[in-house]
């Protein structure tokens, strides 16, 4: 395949997704309102994310946060800036951290479940089938994985924060560097409520586009369960992308918009 060919495939696919997104959001929305909406599926999405999300997000969290606090308490020592540890760990956390690894998660562990179901209806023609009973799948099917995930995403972010934060103060008091106080002091200082603000929209963001990319590779499946599989290692590679892209967009904008806030 060209570069051509490779850019009007991207940019097909780039519109796919816009429209799935916009009709999505509009069936969620107008069902919500006027009641139709599946709280069923909803609440059974909503599960089987959190399911699959919620101890592999705690896992990766911990490390995650020890990490962070063994870097920036290494560079803290150096230059003798050990009580301000506790901002850098908790707002980089925060900021940064907390909603990424949310929305990687989402995008391996729920986003390739959510490919791979509704990949194996579109081969099996079960998609066809509800379009031929008058059932919209996008309404049906689509929309409910929307919402759940934005929720799930939401809280997984929470927890991630909290492990991560947890994990970086226990080292940091635990082993001596600095004491609880100073370290606790040091985030509340520095910390601004459009911290966490600045998490949980990253977090709706990411996991609405990482539900997005696999519902849309999911429902242009094709050609048997090698065709599954060709999607769902697609919907993972390109979630990673777009959220890495979108992260750095999201990132420059909070900076420009708040310049004593660097994201």
């Amino acid at each position: 395949m060209s570069f051509v060919d490779r850019a009007r495939a991207g940019v097909v696919t780039s519109g796919k997704l816009v429209v799935l997104g916009v009709e999505a959001s509009r069936a969620a929305a107008s069902d919500i309102v006027t009641r139709r909406f599946s709280w069923t599926e909803f609440l059974l999405q909503a599960w089987f994310m959190t399911k699959v999300s919620l101890l592999p997000t705690i896992l990766v969290a911990i490390p995650f946060g020890v990490i962070t606090s063994v870097q920036i308490g290494a560079v803290a020592s150096q230059i003798g800036a050990n009580s301000f540890s506790g901002a850098v760990n908790g707002i980089g956390v925060l900021r940064q951290g907390a909603p990424l690894v949310t929305s990687l998660l989402i995008a391996g562990a729920v986003g390739s479940a959510i490919c791979s179901d509704l990949g194996a209806r579109q081969v099996r023609e079960e998609i066809d089938a509800m379009k031929v009973m008058g059932i919209n799948p996008i309404q049906r099917l689509v929309a409910p994985r929307i919402v759940a995930a934005l929720v799930v995403a939401f809280m997984l972010t929470v927890i991630v924060a909290m492990t991560a934060m947890v994990t970086a103060f226990v080292l940091n008091v635990g082993g001596g560097k600095v004491s609880a106080g100073t370290y606790i002091g040091s985030f509340i200082s520095f910390s601004q409520p459009m911290d966490l603000v600045l998490a949980e929209v990253k977090a709706l963001i990411f996991g609405f586009i990482a539900t997005i990319v696999a519902a849309q590779k999911g429902l242009s499946a094709s050609g048997g369960p090698k065709g599954v599989a060709d999607a769902v290692n697609q919907a993972v590679v390109l979630s990673v992308i777009l959220l890495a892209v979108v992260n750095v967009a999201l990132t420059q904008a909070y900076s420009m918009l708040s310049p004593t806030g660097a994201a």
